[in-house]
């Protein structure tokens, strides 16, 4: 046609159609990656917590895409590189029985996240994969945890020190793993094999109550 585009308009044009360079169009999106390898896909990130004497506190966790467990690593003021790869080695100690072994971990680009924290996870033969700089979608099964943590639990509660705040943590992700209800999982919890009784066969009288976090949090059941 004897036009003469710049390559910023020839990629304004395919963005606004939402098409990705050529070498990405026959591969795996990342949604579709994560639901393809979810099994096998380990995300981690960190809570930060205001205390009310003015300390910030660092909770690192890790959690399955597959299944959702999440798997606390415990809470300091100081999150200082050899630390949070010692919580690395707890966690690659508790997931040795697996059977289905972990084969990516997800993280961001923190600075508290450091060579021989990565070193862990390739010793047990996974790949650590790094999210796009200010990204955090790309991590979204580990935020997603975050904001429901806060929601239903931590923006309902003031923390006083590192113990206090462990034990908060604790307790609710313990009601998260053995309890809550996922939408993705059919309505079952993580660690929870079948999904809830059908509503006709739930009558008032047969239920029961047991309350977590001085009540903050009700978990029901049906009484046997």
């Amino acid at each position: 046609m004897g036009a003469k585009l710049a390559p910023s308009s020839v990629w304004a044009v395919l963005r606004s159609h939402d098409i990705e360079p050529a070498p990405r169009r026959s591969g795996l999106t990342w949604a579709e990656f994560l639901r393809a390898q979810a099994t096998t896909v380990l995300a981690c990130d960190f809570f930060t917590v205001g205390t009310v004497l003015l300390q910030r506190l660092y909770a690192p966790f890790f959690i399955e895409v597959g299944t959702r467990t999440v798997y606390l690593s415990g809470v300091t003021a100081n999150p200082v590189g050899e630390w949070v790869a010692q919580q690395a080695r707890n966690l690659s100690a508790r997931l040795s029985g697996r059977s289905q072994a972990v084969k990516y971990l997800v993280r961001d680009r923190g600075t508290k996240f450091t060579a021989s924290f990565e070193e862990v996870f390739r010793s047990d033969g996974a790949k650590v994969i790094k999210t796009p700089v200010r990204s955090p979608r790309a991590n979204a099964f580990a935020e997603r945890f975050v904001g429901t943590a806060r929601r239903e639990c931590l923006d309902r509660l003031l923390i006083f020190s590192s113990r206090h705040l462990e034990q908060v943590l604790t307790a609710y992700v313990g009601h998260y793993n053995e309890h809550r209800p996922h939408r993705s999982l059919g309505q079952r919890s993580p660690q929870q094999e079948t999904g809830p009784a059908p509503v006709s066969l739930v009558y008032p009288g047969r239920l029961r109550r047991r309350d977590r976090l001085g009540g903050l949090v009700h978990e029901y059941e049906l009484a046997v």
